[in-house]
């Protein structure tokens, strides 16, 4: 049966009576988009970020080492291949994830390893939240519900006066950059079942617009003596609003077309700050956009990073090549539609 011009509420319900059907229009968009060399290429990224794997679920030895935020990544890498807590060829590596950000969880919730490098303890806390919350259904651990619990809490309770966050629990400014991290881990709770306040959320998207430019980008914060327009926090604030439950309005438009201007392999593109954080971001902004602007920047992305690899499957960044690693293989799978963060 041809699905293409199914109405989406008809699809759905197809989808629950039939799974084949998911199934179906996701190995479609996969067939369409990653290539045989893009499977080789996240297959050799995810064997490198194995063997960068330590017993206790942290990843390298070095730089980096035992940041929580990238042994979040690295789990997301994993769980945006398909395998799960329980099954596939990478179970035990997302199960050793979730082991170590338990085990670097306090008895308040705040998940933080810290002797660990890192931007920031509100950053390592929001993408590990986001990550736990991706595994949440999926693992066969009761007390993550009761720990998700705390650590959304936190988050929660930690959002300032201005209606966004910054690195620290009680810090009173914020940033664009970290409060598009708490979005993300509030929306992956609510998807995993677990209550948010509506408020929280309607004050985070006010400080998310609050730092938008009338060219469309995003400034770093919402008072800031340098306010101008940048590629990676504007894609980060584009996603910002689908998490919120934004899917249309001039706000979102204007981001999206500020986004236009940065298509992978255009001049200069190349030498943008924050590299893989913008591309992680932007993958996603164009993912839910779809159309057109999907199917134009995947295939740009997709040959830029496979480009960029290294013989050993990594990819490199100034903050730890498994950083960089998790990064690329979280982007360019993103066809595949396994996170459920990720669902239109």
């Amino acid at each position: 049966m041809n699905y293409s011009f199914v109405p989406p509420i008809i699809l759905a319900l197809l989808v629950q009576a039939h799974p084949c059907v998911a199934e179906e229009n996701i190995s479609r968009q996969h067939e369409n988009l990653i290539t045989a060399k893009a499977e080789q290429g996240i297959e050799n990224g995810l064997s490198y970020l194995a063997d960068r794997q330590l017993e206790d679920g942290s990843f390298g030895t070095s730089g980096y080492a035992q940041n929580v935020a990238v042994c979040a990544l690295g789990g997301m890498a994993y769980l945006a291949s398909g395998s799960t807590p329980e099954r596939g060829p990478y179970a035990t590596q997302i199960s050793r994830c979730i082991d170590y950000l338990l085990a670097n969880t306090t008895d308040s919730g705040f998940i933080s390893a810290q002797d660990a490098t890192s931007r920031g303890p509100m950053y390592g806390h929001g993408f590990s939240v986001l990550f736990l919350c991706e595994t949440y259904g999926m693992a066969n651990q009761p007390e993550l519900r009761d720990r998700l619990g705390q650590a959304v809490s936190i988050i929660v309770a930690s959002q300032n006066e201005t209606g966004g966050w910054r690195y620290q629990t009680d810090s009173k400014d914020a940033d664009l950059s970290v409060t598009v991290c708490q979005i993300m881990a509030l929306r992956a709770a609510r998807n995993a079942g677990i209550a948010v306040p509506s408020e929280t959320i309607d004050r985070a998207v006010a400080y998310i617009k609050g730092c938008q430019n009338p060219d469309g980008g995003f400034r770093y914060m919402r008072s800031t003596s340098k306010p101008a327009s940048q590629f990676a926090r504007s894609a980060a604030g584009v996603v910002a609003f689908y998490n919120a439950g934004i899917y249309e309005g001039s706000e979102l438009d204007a981001g999206l077309t500020y986004l236009d201007q940065f298509l992978p392999g255009s001049k200069g593109q190349e030498n943008e700050p924050y590299y893989f954080y913008a591309h992680y971001y932007a993958a996603q902004a164009m993912w839910h956009a779809g159309g057109k602007r999907w199917t134009t920047w995947y295939p740009a992305v997709r040959e830029e990073l496979l480009a960029r690899q290294r013989t050993d499957g990594s990819w490199m960044d100034s903050i730890c090549p498994e950083y960089g690693t998790a990064m690329a293989c979280i982007v360019l799978q993103v066809p595949n539609n396994y996170l459920p963060i990720l669902q239109r």
